[in-house]
């Protein structure tokens, strides 16, 4: 019995070692612009890409590595590999590009698919070796032989040494031409076709470090005028940044910001206020951030104060001292949109997720774990009681489970299909359809939508 006490955490860590490795931890979640590919990335450096088959559901189309473990010399720093964000360019022709960086690199990929392979060279034999010239005495036509099909990922570009600090967020121009790049002080704007050379836009660095009062948490570009972008910071204020105005956008065109009662202020006000993503939406009249504790929802046309305040979970306010001993209080959630900027959408903790109807304010509480997604599974809401359970179903939220958390999520652009990733596991719902062979939209009926798994949900 000592002898198993004494070596039982050494077994138990070896078993989740196992079980969950680090790497294949899903850090970035993305639907490319028509919802056929849906890209994700994880701790180790790798890219999976998913591809909507002709029966609705999302199966692997190809996996890539992005990114390797590099060190920086001149700074004794460890760049890890993992893949901080991915963003899909348009679709002009039959091969798809996308963006994906880690803490220092980016880098546009290519994906593209090959079903020929060209046979009869004149200098080169089956296997590419050059031929000896002396033995060449005829030329033939190549021709293209069918072969099985082959998706190649390649690297395209590497756009590198820009950042003196951790990239958070790249976002792609609505002129299918340049993209930003965001770290805690500098936002720069790149040409996808340049590598060697970016642009400053936004700098916060103070000459004095020590009078550093906020940094950049995330950045994001207008979905419709290329010279509109949106940034936030951990102060809990998004700006909106006009580039026409000068080159430099230190100084913001509109501030959003809401006043915090100086008599409800505490120790935790300023780090909930900090604003973890930002998302505009499709028709680019509104603009969803996401706090701690909130997502908010605010009119362009108005900066005093938001329009829209969902709640997530007000319930973890009385833990903030418990959840900042753990440091998840600084866990970074993200939200998303649906296709008709109708419904809202963002992770929590204990594998929940939450939805906001605009229209009917109604929300729900779901969960993505393996114990509730078996095969075509309907879920059912969630709901997180603060004092006696009402419901035997209910949760008490001294029994949540803070270890497991929804942090990436995304929504198919036209669908009501989205991507949630929990540990090193993504799960697909779907609206369940109705006899008729029509979804339920979360915008048009009385009651929250009925979400279903895709029959065989992909995990790592």
């Amino acid at each position: 019995k000592e002898c198993f006490s004494k070596y039982r955490k050494d077994i138990f860590f070896f078993f989740f070692i196992l079980v969950c490795d680090p790497a294949d931890v899903i850090s970035t979640v993305e639907f490319n612009q028509t919802g056929e590919f849906l890209a994700t990335g994880d701790k180790g450096g790798r890219v999976v890409i998913f591809q909507r088959e002709p029966q609705g559901e999302y199966n692997v189309y190809s996996t890539f590595q992005s990114h390797e473990p590099e060190f920086d010399y001149l700074k004794s720093l460890e760049i890890e590999e993992r893949i901080n964000k991915i963003r899909w360019l348009p679709l002009h022709n039959p091969a798809h590009f996308l963006l994906a960086t880690n803490d220092k690199t980016i880098k546009l990929w290519k994906v593209s698919e090959r079903d020929k392979r060209a046979e009869g060279y004149n200098l080169r034999d089956e296997e590419g070796r050059l031929k000896d010239l002396s033995t060449v005495t005829t030329l033939q036509v190549p021709v293209l032989r069918p072969m099985d099909l082959l998706v190649e990922a390649s690297p395209r570009r590497v756009f590198a040494n820009a950042h003196a600090y951790h990239i958070n967020s790249i976002s792609v121009n609505s002129d299918c031409e340049t993209y930003l790049s965001a770290d805690d002080l500098r936002i720069n704007l790149w040409n996808l076709n340049i590598t060697d050379r970016s642009f400053n836009i936004v700098d916060l660095k103070p000459e004095n470090m020590e009078d550093l009062s906020e940094v950049i948490t995330v950045a994001e570009f207008h979905p419709h005028h290329c010279h509109l972008l949106a940034f936030s910071s951990s102060t809990g204020t998004t700006r909106l940044c006009d580039m026409r105005a000068s080159a430099l956008c230190d100084q913001h065109a509109k501030l959003f910001e809401e006043v915090v009662d100086p008599s409800h202020r505490s120790f935790f006000s300023e780090i909930v206020s900090s604003v973890s993503d930002v998302k505009f939406s499709h028709s680019g009249r509104y603009l969803l951030t996401r706090d701690y504790l909130t997502v908010k929802v605010w009119d362009l046309n108005m900066e005093n104060k938001p329009v829209e305040t969902y709640q997530v979970h007000d319930y973890l306010r009385t833990k903030l001292c418990s959840l900042y001993e753990s440091d998840c209080i600084f866990d970074k959630f993200e939200c998303a949109w649906n296709g008709t900027d109708s419904v809202i959408m963002t992770g929590a903790y204990n594998n929940y997720f939450r939805m906001f109807d605009r229209a009917s304010l109604r929300d729900v509480t779901l969960e993505a774990s393996r114990e509730v997604c078996k095969r075509r599974a309907v879920l059912q809401p969630r709901r997180v009681c603060v004092g006696k359970k009402q419901k035997e179903t209910d949760v008490s939220v001294d029994s949540l489970d803070f270890r497991k958390k929804i942090l990436h999520t995304a929504w198919h652009p036209k669908e009501n299909i989205i991507a949630i990733a929990a540990s090193n596991n993504l799960y697909i719902f779907q609206d369940r359809l109705t006899p008729n062979g029509h979804h339920n939209t979360p915008e048009i009926q009385s009651a929250p939508p009925k979400w279903q798994t895709q029959p065989n949900p992909p995990t790592y």
